[in-house]
């Protein structure tokens, strides 16, 4: 498996967190977006900052609570700036790979995600050794407010430079160490027999 490239080298590590939450994407229905605003409104007492635009904008707007700021779309150096100062970072969407969870750990930003697809590889779960992040098993509200509560309970098991280091897996230099390797392999099978095997 060769997983995709990700510009981590672009987002600055940050060891200091600020006391919010963090969520960036479009704002369309599959990213689950409403489900992250439904849920902090039910958590007055903790704050989140949403970064995005799309279709969803009216819905999430109207579902967000007092300690929720929607920013709208950000250009990118806004984003990494609310990115790297973030306690942590939530992603509900199930996605193949999901790049977003892999740019905040680049920050040095823990993340909270719906354990589902791409994040089981590229977040170290609680309990694993130098956790990068937690899974809320559920796309429902109650599964990701018990998520944030065991995230407070246990944030000193999550060091920033654990998820840094772990982003580096995913750097632009390995994919294309990674696939001229896999080229140069397969030419030398095709070279060899003449003819390439899969």
């Amino acid at each position: 498996m060769i997983y995709p490239p990700v510009d981590v080298e672009r987002f600055n590590f940050c060891g200091d967190k600020d006391n919010y939450y963090l969520t960036a994407s479009r704002l369309v229905p599959y990213k689950r977006i409403d489900l992250i605003v439904e849920a902090f409104s039910k958590m007055p007492d903790k704050r989140l900052v949403v970064i995005g635009d799309g279709s969803e904008m009216d819905k999430i707007k109207s579902k967000a609570g007092k300690n929720i700021e929607i920013l709208g779309y950000q250009p990118n150096n806004v984003m990494e700036d609310y990115m790297k100062k973030a306690k942590a970072f939530v992603f509900a969407a199930e996605e193949d790979f999901g790049i977003t969870p892999v740019e905040a750990q680049a920050c040095g930003t823990p993340v909270i995600a719906f354990g589902k697809g791409g994040v089981l590889e590229t977040i170290r779960p609680l309990g694993s050794t130098r956790a990068t992040g937690l899974f809320f098993n559920e796309q429902k509200v109650e599964s990701l407010i018990t998520a944030v509560t065991e995230f407070e309970q246990e944030a000193n098991e999550f060091d920033p430079e654990s998820c840094r280091e772990n982003a580096l897996r995913f750097s632009n230099e390995r994919f294309t160490r990674e696939i001229e390797d896999f080229i140069n392999q397969k030419w030398k099978l095709f070279s060899d027999s003449k003819h390439i095997e899969y």
